[in-house]
Order: C-alpha cells, then sequence, then structure tokens
C-alpha cells in the first residue's frame, strides 16, 4: 500500500511537472500572455516605466524542485498542493474560489501569475525590473530539512554563478538593482549569518554580499529591511471571475456578527507569560453574564451569542483546511493576531477576507511590515493596536478594550476592512477581465517592486 502511494505521488509530481513545463517553456520568448494576447486594451504606452523581462533561468531553479515535493520527512509532503499550479486541490467538489493552499508555494502561484502580466518584454535592455524565477523557498528546504544543512551559507551561489556566466550583460547594466524574486518563507529563514560555526538555523542567502542589491518579496519582513519587502500570505480564496468576488463580498456584508472576538490558532498553554496563554486565559473565563447589561450589546440587530471563541489549530490542522476557521470568522467582529514563533500570521489576511476587525499586539505583526497592500496612515481605520505587554504583565482585558469602541466606530472600521480584501487576495490566474480591474495582491506588489526600482536606481544616478 505504502508502494502504491509512493508511486502514485511521483506520478502525480512528474505529470504536474511536465504540464507546467509546457507552459513556461510557451513561455521562453517571455510572452506566452504578452500585451497583445491578454488584452487588446493594453498600449505601449500603459506600459512606460511597467516592462518586466522574465529571466531564462534552467529548470532546476525552480520546476526540478518540485521533483522533490515528498522528500522531506521533517517537513510536511506538499505534493498534494501543487495542483492548480500552486493553489493546491479545491476545498470541495463545487468549489469555485476556495482553495487548499499551502504558503510555501507562494513562489509557484508568483510565476505562474507574472506569465499574464501585460508588460512582459523579451529585451531586457529595455526592461524596468528583470524576474528572477527561482523557488529560493523550496530550495533552501535541502539545506533546512535535508543533507545540505552543514552547507546553508552556500544558498543562492549556484544561481549567482549562472546569473554571471548567462548573459552576463543582463546583471551588469545595473549590479541587481532591477532585480527581484519571491521568497516564499519569512526573510528570518534567509539570514543566517556567513560566519556561524556551526550553522544554526536557516539559510544564509540574504546575508550574501552578492544578493544586497537584489528584491525579494517575503511573507514577513525583518525589523531592518533592506532588501527584502513584506506581501501577504496567500490565503485559500482565488476567485477567478468579478461575479464570484462580488458574491464573497456580499456574503460577508451579510454576515451575522455573534462572537464579539475570535481567536484562531495554537500556542498559550505552556505555564511561560505570553500573549496567547493571557488570550486563552481571558476567552475561557469569558461568559456572558445576563444579569450585566455590559454584554447586551446589539451589532447589526444582532445580540452577541460569544464573548469569545477559540478555534483550536494546533499541530497545523487548520493549514489546508480552511472550512475550520473561515466560518467562525464571519461569525466574529474582532479577530486577535497575536505574535507567534514570528511576529506575522497568515490569519490576519484570512479575517480581512472575512471582514473580521484584526487586533495586532505587536507593530512587526502587521503595520511595519505590509505598507504597500496596508497603508500604514490607515491602520487605525480597519484594526485595533493593544500592546501585547500591556495585556501580559498589566493586566489589561483585551474585553475591556473592545467593548469600549463605539458601535459606530466599529461598523466604521468593518467596512473598511471589507474594502482591503481585494488587496490581500491572489486572484486565480487566467480570471477575467472583469476581475482584473480590481488590482490584487500580486498586482500592488508588482507596483510596489517598480516603484522600489525606479527609487533605488534615481538615487544611484544622482550620486
Amino acid at each position: 500500500m505504502a508502494c502504491k502511494t509512493q508511486i502514485t505521488t511521483i506520478f502525480f509530481s512528474i505529470k504536474f511537472h511536465l504540464f507546467l513545463l509546457s507552459i513556461i517553456n510557451s513561455a521562453s520568448s517571455h510572452q506566452i500572455l504578452n500585451t497583445e494576447s491578454t488584452s487588446n486594451r493594453t498600449t505601449t504606452e500603459d506600459c512606460n516605466n511597467r516592462w518586466i523581462y522574465i529571466r531564462n533561468l534552467p529548470s532546476r531553479f525552480n520546476l526540478d524542485l518540485l521533483t522533490n515535493c515528498s522528500e522531506y520527512p521533517l517537513f510536511d509532503d506538499f505534493c498534494p498542493y501543487l495542483a492548480n499550479h500552486g493553489l493546491g486541490q479545491k476545498t470541495h467538489a463545487k468549489s469555485r474560489s476556495w482553495y487548499r493552499t499551502d504558503p510555501l508555494l507562494l513562489e509557484l502561484v508568483f510565476h505562474r501569475r507574472i506569465l499574464e502580466y501585460p508588460c512582459l518584454t523579451d529585451d531586457p535592455n529595455v526592461a524596468n525590473a528583470i524576474f528572477l524565477p527561482y523557488y529560493a523557498a523550496i530550495d533552501s528546504l535541502r539545506y533546512l530539512y535535508g543533507p545540505d544543512v552543514n552547507s546553508s551559507f552556500q544558498h543562492g551561489m549556484e544561481l549567482f554563478d549562472f546569473l554571471q556566466s548567462d548573459e552576463p550583460g543582463i546583471w551588469k547594466r545595473h549590479m541587481g538593482h532591477d532585480h527581484f524574486l519571491v521568497m516564499a518563507r519569512p526573510a528570518w529563514d534567509f539570514s543566517q549569518p556567513l560566519n556561524n560555526d556551526p550553522p544554526i538555523w536557516g539559510t544564509s542567502f540574504l546575508e550574501l554580499p552578492e544578493f544586497y542589491n537584489v528584491t525579494a518579496l517575503v511573507p514577513e519582513g525583518r525589523a531592518w529591511p533592506w532588501q527584502e519587502h513584506s506581501v501577504p500570505y496567500p490565503t485559500s480564496f482565488h476567485p477567478q471571475n468579478l461575479a464570484f468576488f462580488e458574491a464573497w463580498i456580499q456574503r460577508v456584508k451579510r454576515s451575522k456578527r455573534t462572537t464579539l472576538m475570535l481567536f484562531a490558532g495554537g500556542g498559550g498553554i505552556g505555564a511561560t507569560p505570553n500573549i496567547r496563554r493571557s488570550i486563552r486565559n481571558e476567552c475561557e473565563n469569558s461568559s456572558i453574564n445576563n444579569n450585566s447589561s455590559r454584554f447586551n450589546v446589539l451589532e447589526n440587530n444582532v445580540m452577541y451569542s460569544k464573548i469569545c471563541d477559540i478555534v483550536d489549530c494546533s499541530n497545523g490542522i487548520c493549514e489546508h483546511d480552511p472550512i475550520r476557521y473561515m466560518k467562525p470568522m464571519l461569525q466574529s467582529t474582532f479577530c486577535l493576531q497575536p505574535p507567534g514563533d514570528t511576529p506575522t500570521r497568515r490569519s490576519t489576511f484570512d479575517a480581512i477576507l472575512a471582514g473580521c476587525i484584526p487586533v495586532f499586539f505587536e507593530e512587526l505583526s502587521a503595520k511595519m511590515q505590509y505598507v504597500w497592500h496596508l497603508p500604514e496612515e490607515k491602520y487605525a481605520e480597519f484594526s485595533v493596536f493593544i500592546p501585547k505587554e500591556e495585556v501580559v504583565f498589566k493586566g489589561l482585558r483585551i474585553l475591556d478594550v473592545l467593548m469600549g469602541i463605539p458601535r459606530s466606530e466599529v461598523r466604521r472600521m468593518r467596512e473598511s476592512v471589507q474594502d482591503l480584501i481585494p488587496r490581500v487576495m491572489y486572484r486565480r490566474h487566467g480570471s477575467s477581465l472583469g476581475l482584473r480591474t480590481k488590482k490584487d495582491a500580486f498586482d500592488i506588489a508588482i507596483d510596489g517592486t517598480l516603484q522600489r526600482m525606479r527609487e533605488r536606481l534615481a538615487n544611484i544616478l544622482a550620486r
């Protein structure tokens, strides 16, 4: 039985690899869905300062890596999530927009989407940006969990050697300042100092001087970012047309918010004081006191039936199963976003999709991260910030803060959250022209990257 499963997995991986390879190879001129074929409305004038050249990398830097999807016993088998060009399998047979998406495959999702970008060029000399379709996070698995764990300082050097030997003029034109790639793990995982001996966790890709000038799009940046810029984690919602998108928006607006606050996640069960433990304790100790009018609060003419709800996502059981947490989020007014092993959470974007107002406890969880997608100056309009130290060490109750927000302000905040939904979703590849009129997370990331490069190159020329 195990042998049969292994053979099936290998067959699936090879079949998928060949299918995707045929798509990528048909775009070897970088024009699979160029200006003319993607939209006849796109003109050369529309593409001024927006041209992107996709670097033609050998398949060992991207597609070949997918065939190793089950080779790391200490890491999850991600073979099942390669379907639909990295979106994963649909959550159920009749699903139209929901998939079991693995965040690690953001590199594959981005690669597929950029093939539809309307301003691709096959001339690197006129390009405003050079995209490197290198699956850095997937390649890092062999350093993090595989046989090359003691060689983690070499991560990326093979790519750099290729860029120097194959058409080196493309790199040398701006010494990498116009190059960008996607790295689907937190930047911390690529920030091991080069002089660590023996190596500790992570690779040293972002510490290599060779890549200091390259822009890396990551789901979480460091507190002192230089190369990287944060983009949203991929959620499980990937609509393919405007009708499906609008149907979801209407469902979000109609949802009855019968729970005041929700925490979907794990942790917080140990004895060490931390924000997750404080949240669990407060939720477990909270109950509606029918004799106290303070809890008799109406929200859209619906009485809160729960003050706090917990969706236990311990051991990763929610990661590929959005059904577990999306319905509770739709029923909640506030979604708590405490930091875990790292400051950011995919749950932040799940909550926004559900129209649930995010509550942050660290500024590094979002405000200092996603400035392209979640404008820093507007955080007070769509989120609540409660310093974790106030909760953990000074006894501040989250419930008291949230109950103190006027109902009218809560309604305005929820409307602001709903306005953010298109900005944090990654629509499905091949989506309708109508849906493409709404800029999604990919579009905003591309716009931000191009702007970042223009500013950098202008600064260099001004020296």
